[in-house]
């Protein structure tokens, strides 16, 4: 059971922001073409799964290549 509670960190800043530019989970796959990022991923940092390094890393630079801002991985996660 802790080590649930550990892994699911509940919903996380990303959605937000993915709301603010009207973003859904293919726009940030689409924007990473060549590199691997997948739906599941994204679908993972959104529901607040705890991710790798790298995969957070894929999914801040999609983000912030869909949205065109400039985000920080503190302004997308929580943990």
């Amino acid at each position: 059971m802790n080590n649930e509670i550990e892994r699911n960190l509940g919903p996380q800043p990303i959605i937000d922001i993915m709301a603010k530019h009207n973003l859904k989970p293919h726009d940030l796959v689409a924007a990473l073409q060549g590199q691997q990022l997948t739906h599941k991923m994204v679908t993972r940092a959104c529901k607040g799964r705890k991710l790798t390094d790298n995969s957070k890393c894929k999914i801040l630079n999609a983000l912030n290549l869909a949205a065109k801002e400039n985000y920080a991985l503190s302004d997308l996660f929580n943990y």
